[in-house]
């Protein structure tokens, strides 16, 4: 196979990793991986006893893996801000941030702070996450910042004036327009990290369509996969694109995913996004935004 696959994954021994939502999908299996090549692993979930029982499960594939568990809910910003300070007091080192919890397509909800849980927890957690942790990935010689997307991003058209659905509501149209911010805010992230000369790498993937518990909400996702499964990524597959941005040779400001089936499945490279994730003017006015409602500021870049 060519592209970037799990056996392309080097030895990560000495280096810290922190994944969102690590005990299930996509993120188990990173964390599965970078275990087994001798990473420290923190499982940042919103259940201890599902983090735990993942972390059970790893330990007798990989027994001694390096693994802790932070409390993180994304639907909570208080929450972010605690999962930060555990990490930046109590970690000697983190080398990768791995943002890689989400919800898709839900029934209308908000965050405790009432933002549209979408919104709230794809794009706002990830965003006050990452500035919190930035300076923590500044101490190390290859601080990096992942960032799943998806290609529903390209479906995306963020409403300025509704961001948080109160006027409106589509399930499907709001996760796009989540997973479209994810990529802006990964935009103008690199653009800062580089004029600031900062050593942290902004980077993004996507996983194409995968099987994981990501899609319970919806229908149509869940019919998907006993008709078309065969060109579609498992939860271990579609961990490639994460494995290859957090550990791999790459490019600063790069977008990685499944490179065969139009970027459904297959081992990972550089993915396309469209224009509307390299607006810089909509990046900039996302991140505006975005640090006014979570009164994280990025000090420094």
């Amino acid at each position: 196979m060519t592209g970037f696959t799990a056996a392309d994954v080097t030895g990560q021994a000495g280096k810290c990793f922190l994944v969102s939502g690590a005990n299930t999908g996509l993120g188990f299996e990173v964390t599965r991986v970078l275990a087994a090549r001798g990473a420290r692993v923190l499982l940042a979930c919103r259940s201890e006893d599902k983090a735990r029982l993942a972390m059970e499960h790893i330990r007798m594939e990989v027994p001694g893996a390096n693994l802790a568990f932070v409390p993180l809910d994304q639907a909570d910003l208080a929450s972010v801000r605690e999962c930060a300070g555990i990490v930046a007091r109590d970690e000697p080192r983190l080398d990768v941030l791995v943002n890689n919890a989400g919800v898709m397509v839900p029934p209308l909800e908000r965050t405790v702070q009432g933002h549209e849980l979408q919104f709230g927890v794809n794009h706002l957690a990830v965003f006050a996450l990452t500035g919190l942790l930035l300076p923590k990935l500044a101490e190390v010689q290859d601080g990096r910042v992942v960032i799943t997307a998806s290609l529903a991003h390209r479906r995306g058209r963020i409403d300025w004036d509704d961001l948080d659905a109160h006027r409106s509501y589509s399930r499907s149209k709001r996760y796009g327009d989540s997973k479209l911010m994810n990529l802006l805010h990964m935009y103008e992230l690199d653009r800062r990290l580089r004029a600031a000369g900062s050593p942290v790498t902004a980077l993004a993937c996507h996983p194409g369509v995968a099987s994981t518990e990501l899609g319970r909400h919806s229908l149509a996702f869940r019919a998907l996969f006993p008709i078309a499964g065969w060109v579609l990524n498992s939860a271990e597959d579609g961990a490639w694109p994460t494995l290859q941005a957090a550990t791999g040779a790459v490019e600063p400001g790069q977008y990685y995913g499944p490179q065969r089936f139009g970027e459904l499945s297959g081992p990972s490279g550089v993915a396309r996004r469209r224009a509307s994730a390299t607006d810089p003017d909509a990046a900039r006015r996302l991140w505006e935004i975005s640090a006014a409602m979570t009164g994280v500021d990025y000090a420094g870049i």
